[in-house]
């Protein structure tokens, strides 16, 4: 979503204090006894390093689509060079390029670019139900932004959640107009992200789905916005559930 429109929905949920309870970052990474609905932000003193190492396996042949598959909005994804190109298209919703397999517990790493007035994301373990919202995709979404703002934080696209990380400072990690670097490890309930090496997020998630498709979002825009643009290339995930 658009920062200033998501801050606003945000603030509102909060005001009517929806069901999911959230807890602020200086807490332990422990959740309370009998209240298995809480997000918590896991303490790390040190910070974990992202994930590095073998076994990594492309998710992005360079040639062609193959593997994914458009829903939702009518955005523009094709291939430049070697990344893939999502364009937005006027009065579009959010568009998704989504993987045709689905994964549980995973590392995954990739490298992007995005406009500097363009909104973007990554689903991880997310759906798309014909009972839900006619196939609207939904599932917790990774942001990508530009600096001064809430890059690698998770949200719940679609889920009536909104933001699933507690809080989310503004931050300059992610260098507008550049190649940027990003780690998720999603392990059991746990999610984890990085930005050029930085930990930006991790949190413990008790209701989200154990597993579903990677999504690469172009976010939806107004008629008199645009046309803005967001690169995706070495996209590599390292499927922890077959170990």
């Amino acid at each position: 979503m658009l920062r200033s429109f998501r801050g606003f929905i945000a603030f509102s949920s909060f005001c009517l204090t929806l069901g999911v309870q959230v807890v602020p970052p200086n807490v332990s990474g422990q959740e309370k006894k009998g209240d298995e609905s809480k997000v918590v932000r896991n303490d790390n003193s040190p910070a974990p390093a992202a994930p590095s190492g073998d076994g990594w396996v492309s998710m992005f042949n360079g040639k062609d689509l193959s593997g994914w598959t458009a829903k939702n909005g009518w955005a523009v994804y094709r291939i430049d060079g070697d990344a893939i190109l999502g364009t937005t298209s006027r009065q579009s919703p959010n568009s998704f390029l989504c993987s045709k397999e689905e994964y549980s517990d995973f590392e995954l790493r990739f490298q992007v670019k995005v406009h500097d007035k363009l909104n973007s994301g990554v689903q991880i373990r997310s759906k798309s139900l014909p009972d839900k919202d006619n196939g609207r995709v939904h599932g917790p979404q990774v942001e990508i932004e530009s600096s001064p703002g809430e890059a690698g934080y998770v949200y719940g696209e679609a889920t009536g959640r909104n933001w699933i990380s507690p809080t989310q400072p503004q931050h300059n990690h992610l260098k507008n107009g550049e190649w940027n670097q990003y780690h998720i490890r999603a392990v059991g309930k746990r999610i984890q992200t990085w930005i050029n090496g930085t930990l930006i997020e991790d949190i413990t998630d008790p209701l989200s789905f154990d597993s579903g498709f990677i999504g690469l979002q172009v976010h939806g825009i107004g008629k008199e916005e645009g046309p803005y643009d967001v690169r995706w290339k070495s996209i590599e995930i390292r499927d922890l559930s077959k170990k």
